[in-house]
């Protein structure tokens, strides 16, 4: 819960509770083994304090009251000390996705209202595919205990199941078995339907893939109309799905036509993701090139003007701070919102931000390869453009140079944003240590430098040299010479005596 002063959050404000769902034995046992260890045994009071302000066997919203009422309920006083530790207790609800706070204000009466909207945990499968949530349990209690809890709560099929070769669905869709009349609209239903729909958003952000708008534009006859409408019960296959689309900008229409071709779907029923990931990506190669003749041909005859105010869309986001901010990106963007997009975009997004406007041809397919053929995860993809155009020697930028940077990140494993961060990191300080050597070479004189001078090991020995112009020999100093050699081999000539 975001309160930036404490007095915004009082006993003496009004709040209401909202759920649409109960809870059955094995969510409380979810609760009780799985949520309870992460946020603590008050947080999980304050859970089902909250919950049981609207009946067992009922859904919807309770009448305003005031936040008295929770403070007297869970023991505290109704001080700052008191609205600090409610705060908090709402705050761990909120990080693991059991409560939303919503904060509505009157402008008239300039009164502020809350609303504590209860969110169903997560079913024992879909929340250890959470990889957040499993790895802080496992913080919390260990690496045996959580396995433990998993097997506990996700059971292995029957053994026989392994002799069985095919699986067939047979189950009977919705407009095979009913029809709806298409009588005349009441208008009377019509509004009444409207007035009693629900005014607040969404708990998650609006989806940009909906599996009811999917189904409406899939062919009925379809070959894979079936395993499309099995979408609806695959919540992370749809969080793919929509991953998938933001990556390549892709619409309804797009992903259902790639939905409806051969060879998406495996013999068991399940999406070929790097198949699927393929066909997207040839799908968004022919969009950029059909967006570049149409801006050629908009442009023909038009002098275009500078683009460096259309930055494209740098927009502020989150993380932790783990790597700088690039001098093109300061001012507009914070380090931890930096490192939040290098974590979360897709590596198509991240590239065009880099550009003030088209990505070249040649990077596109640059990291397109890194994408389908090495499959470095997206992460990794963004820290390993962030360290190339962060590079000040502009002249490295070549195919081969990045190409074995990618080889290189492949090879040692690295398929983390962390493990990225950390080679990158002693990249830069190589980088550093060899440009202060070639530096520190250039700098020395052509005659040699003093660190040659002290690192010498032998005393340097002076030798004769042949300078100066060559003295002529008089006849008188030349018959001296001859006489002198004579007299020496006469008195090393051997006795014969």
């Amino acid at each position: 819960m975001r309160v930036s002063n404490i007095l915004e959050f009082t006993e003496n404000h009004r709040f209401f509770v909202c759920r649409e769902f109960a809870l059955d034995g094995l969510k409380r046992k979810l609760l009780a083994s799985l949520y309870q260890p992460m946020i603590g045994a008050f947080s999980a009071g304050l859970y089902h304090f909250l919950y049981h302000f609207i009946a067992e066997d009922s859904a919807g919203c309770t009448r305003p009251d005031s936040q008295r009422a929770l403070f007297l309920g869970l023991g505290l006083e109704p001080n700052a000390a008191g609205r600090k530790t409610l705060i908090e207790a709402a705050s761990r609800l909120e990080a693991v996705g059991l409560l939303q706070v919503f904060r509505h204000h009157n402008p008239l009466t300039e009164e502020t209202l809350f609303e504590y909207a209860l969110q169903s945990p997560l079913g024992a499968s879909e929340f250890f595919s959470n990889l957040h949530l499993t790895l802080l349990l496992r913080d919390k209690i260990g690496k045996p205990a959580l396995l433990e809890l998993k097997r506990g709560f996700i059971s292995e099929p029957p053994a026989e199941l392994a002799r069985f070769v095919n699986r067939e669905e047979v189950t009977v869709p919705f407009y095979e078995l009913f029809q709806i009349g298409t009588g005349p609209v009441d208008p009377e239903l019509d509004s009444g339907w409207t007035e009693t729909a629900p005014a607040r958003e969404s708990a998650q952000p609006p989806e940009r893939i909906r599996h009811a708008d999917m189904l409406l534009r899939f062919p009925r006859g379809a070959a894979n109309r079936g395993l499309v409408e099995r979408l609806g019960r695959a919540p992370e296959s749809m969080a793919q799905l929509n991953f998938l689309a933001y990556k390549y900008d892709l619409d309804v229409p797009e992903i259902c036509r790639l939905l409806d071709e051969d060879g998406i779907f495996g013999t068991d029923g399940t999406l070929l993701w790097d198949e699927l990931n393929r066909r997207a990506h040839l799908i968004y190669r022919q969009d950029r090139k059909r967006d570049e003749e149409r801006e050629r041909f908009l442009s023909r005859g038009e002098s275009r003007g500078h683009a460096e105010s259309e930055d494209a869309g740098v927009e502020p986001e989150d993380a932790a701070v783990l790597l700088d901010v690039p001098e093109r990106f300061q001012g507009t963007l914070t380090p931890e919102r930096y490192n939040r997009m290098l974590r979360n975009e897709p590596y198509t997004r991240m590239l065009e931000k880099h550009f003030p406007g088209a990505v070249p041809d040649s990077f596109v397919r640059i990291f397109e390869r890194i994408d389908l053929n090495y499959k470095l995860p997206e992460p990794v993809i963004n820290v390993l453009a962030h360290y190339i155009f962060g590079m000040k020697h502009a002249q490295r930028l070549t195919h081969a140079f990045i190409d074995s940077i990618a080889s290189n990140m492949l090879a040692k494993g690295i398929d983390t944003f962390e493990k990225a961060a950390a080679y990158i990191r002693e990249q830069q300080k190589l980088n550093a240590t060899l440009e202060k050597r070639r530096r520190g070479e250039a700098d020395q004189p052509a005659g040699g430098s003093s660190r040659t001078k002290t690192q010498r090991r032998k005393p340097s020995i002076p030798v004769v040299g042949d300078a100066g112009p060559v003295r002529e020999i008089s006849p008188e100093e030349r018959e001296k010479m001859r006489e002198l050699a004579r007299k020496l081999k006469g008195d090393h000539a051997p006795d014969h005596n």
